[in-house]
């Protein structure tokens, strides 16, 4: 006998509610799908950016008060937490949203778009929900609504956790207080602590990706973040006499090209990818004349640990030390966004057919390699096991090629694929006990 057929037949209760499942679950989500649509569209239309989401923290703690569900706040400045004892004794597991927005006019032509504006770094700017966060917030309420609504049902307690500023910072420069915003603001500000979840989950709508369809693997399936702001200070001189003078241009731009050997060169490729990239560039001011500095910020992507490392290590002497090679001096600061998102492998693989209950099994899909783009969710895997899935958010009759992606002013989520998301979370609660001891004996920090 296995530890899994252990632990069920030494808890008949949960094996009869196991078989039940299928019953109440699916029925709960379609009761409350047209109230879940109709929360993220108010959402949608009154978003928020990073750090200044207000109303909306206001919003979540009405909704999970409302059910019956201990709310605490004072985390990361507006995020808030749930807290739904069971009826049972188990473990503490947690489900995580993200609820700010992006500086980015809407242009989707729906009848809940955005119209809203707000300060983004001092400068008024458009905001709309570019990202799905309206859904992630919707979607873990109603998962709040009908978990509450049969907590006799559960064993152990839920953590709903509503993060602020995933994204980023409206108000504050996140490349240079990463560590006072989102996720590690709320690990520093204890919202963990009591009770402190042995488990976390999190999910994220992605355009491309057909409705009701989840996506997932083991392993890294997001890559790490990190930021470099970089400074060449030569000496101004006329472009006709480049002699007299040390011209940063040339030399930022041997630092870019010597930038790329850090993946060529220095990388061991055979543990995992990575990317050097140049974002922003500016130096000068009219084509006669050799500017003083040039600045450049980029980021850095790796899917692997230690090949990230090894960059952070490498990067400012080389860039250092290429300047210097051009007649010019380089300052050089770096900044994290998120380490790599892991899936625990266990927890993944045992929760599998969770998912496939959520999304059927011909819409569950492994994914053959991680995603390129970043999460602060990462942070949440460093404390405990996790496990971070994707669902599709194009409708299924459109070309997915051709959907408007994640962050660009048309990017839209299908409503229909809300209840997939809805019911996931709520299988990670109602699965997850019969296999917390499997999880909790094998994880290692990765």
């Amino acid at each position: 006998m296995n530890q899994f057929q252990k632990i069920l037949f030494a808890t008949p209760l949960l094996l009869l509610t196991q078989v039940s499942f299928a019953d109440w679950i699916k029925s709960s989500v379609a009761t409350e799908e047209n109230h879940t649509i109709q929360i993220r569209h108010q959402i949608h239309q009154n978003p928020e950016l990073g750090n200044m989401e207000f109303n909306t923290s206001k919003m979540v703690q009405k909704e999970l008060k409302s059910y019956g569900i201990e709310v605490k706040t004072g985390f990361a400045k507006t995020g808030v937490i749930g807290i739904l004892k069971g009826a049972q004794p188990g473990p503490v597991m947690a489900l995580r949203a993200d609820m700010d927005a992006l500086p980015v006019l809407e242009k989707t032509g729906l009848s809940f778009a955005s119209k809203t504006k707000a300060l983004y770094q001092g400068k008024e700017e458009s905001v709309m929900h570019a990202c799905g966060h309206d859904t992630h917030t919707a979607m873990l309420l109603s998962a709040a609504k009908i978990l509450a609504a049969n907590k006799d049902k559960i064993l152990g307690t839920v953590i709903f956790v509503f993060q602020p500023a995933e994204e980023g910072a409206a108000d504050l420069d996140s490349s240079k207080y990463g560590d006072q915003v989102g996720s590690q603001k709320m690990i520093a500000d204890g919202a963990l602590n009591q009770p402190k979840p042995e488990v976390m989950f999190g999910m994220h709508v992605i355009a491309g990706m057909p409705s009701g369809n989840i996506f997932y693997k083991d392993a890294a399936i997001l890559n790490s973040a990190d930021e470099f702001r970089i400074k060449i200070i030569g000496q101004q001189v006329h472009a006709s006499m480049p002699w007299a003078g040390q011209d940063p241009i040339v030399s930022s731009a041997a630092v870019i090209t010597n930038m790329q050997t850090l993946i060529s060169r220095y990388s061991n490729l055979t543990k995992g990818m990575a990317v050097v990239s140049v974002g922003q560039i500016s130096g000068g001011t009219v084509s006669n004349i050799i500017p003083n500095e040039v600045n450049m910020q980029g980021t850095i992507r790796t899917n692997q640990e230690d090949i990230r490392q090894n960059i952070l290590k490498l990067l400012p002497e080389m860039v250092k030390n290429t300047a210097l090679a051009n007649n010019t001096k380089a300052e050089v600061e770096l900044s994290s966004y998120a380490p790599v998102t892991y899936n625990d492998k266990t927890l993944t693989q045992l929760m599998a057919k969770s998912l496939e209950s959520a999304a059927g099994a011909s819409q569950l899909h492994v994914m053959g390699n991680n995603a390129s783009a970043s999460e602060d969710f990462a942070y949440y895997g460093k404390l405990m096991p996790s496990l971070f899935v994707f669902l599709g958010a194009t409708p299924k009759d459109q070309d997915m090629d051709k959907a408007a992606p994640n962050h660009s002013p048309e990017f839209i989520v299908d409503d229909a694929t809300l209840k997939t998301g809805v019911e996931t979370h709520v299988r990670f609660v109602m699965d997850y006990p019969a296999v917390a001891q499997q999880v909790q004996s094998a994880w290692k920090v990765p």
